[in-house]
């Protein structure tokens, strides 16, 4: 792969395995090239190495490193002065960490705060309710690949992240069950104060 990259003049600056599984490994490369019109020919000159395919081509600012970013999110969160800062700040983190189209924290029928371009509440609320029916969805194992789904159990909130671009993998579910976690924690002791 990497000789392929060269081959075009790509430097890789980053890769993610995203998720293994039944002799799949499902990389994420952050690569960059001098000129952007050479995405194309990078792109057939990785469909020419044996079982490589290119699932997604996105143009990013930075590339993102989910360890560091994780971190990053839970400092922020960690540092919010109250409850509403804190949800105004992971659903923002959220979405920015997951390179999502939104996010939102739903409790019963009440939107508590969202971020990006979500869906209408009431489908937010919807959603929110769905996805708690389903034991395997609600503890972040599965879902529909546009949308990624945590518990803040000690507040009976649903966190919801779409994105329409790129399936959600085990990976970044397993992410965001642990910074709706650290939030729902967090939560517990700015009310305790």
């Amino acid at each position: 792969m990497a000789s392929r990259i060269g081959s075009v003049g790509g430097d890789i600056v980053g890769i993610d395995v995203l998720e293994t599984g039944n002799g799949v490994a499902i990389d994420e490369f952050a690569v960059m090239l001098a000129d952007p019109e050479l995405v194309p020919l990078l792109v057939r000159e990785i469909g020419e190495v044996d079982g490589a395919s290119v699932e997604e081509v996105r143009e990013v600012a930075q590339f993102p490193d989910p360890r560091l970013d994780a971190l990053a999110s839970a400092t922020r969160i960690c540092e919010a002065g109250s409850s509403l800062a804190l949800e105004h700040t992971l659903v923002e983190h959220v979405t920015t960490e997951f390179l999502a189209e939104w996010a939102a924290l739903v409790q019963g029928d009440v939107l508590r705060a969202c971020a990006g371009h979500p869906p209408p509440a009431t489908q937010l609320v919807a959603l929110a309710a769905g996805t708690s029916a389903s034991p395997a969805v609600a503890e972040g194992m599965t879902g529909p690949e546009d949308l990624a789904v945590a518990g803040l159990p000690a507040h009976g909130c649903t966190l919801l992240v779409g994105r329409g671009d790129a399936p959600f993998r085990r990976r970044e579910r397993a992410q965001l069950m642990a910074l709706a976690g650290i939030a729902d924690r967090m939560w517990s002791v700015l009310d305790d104060r």
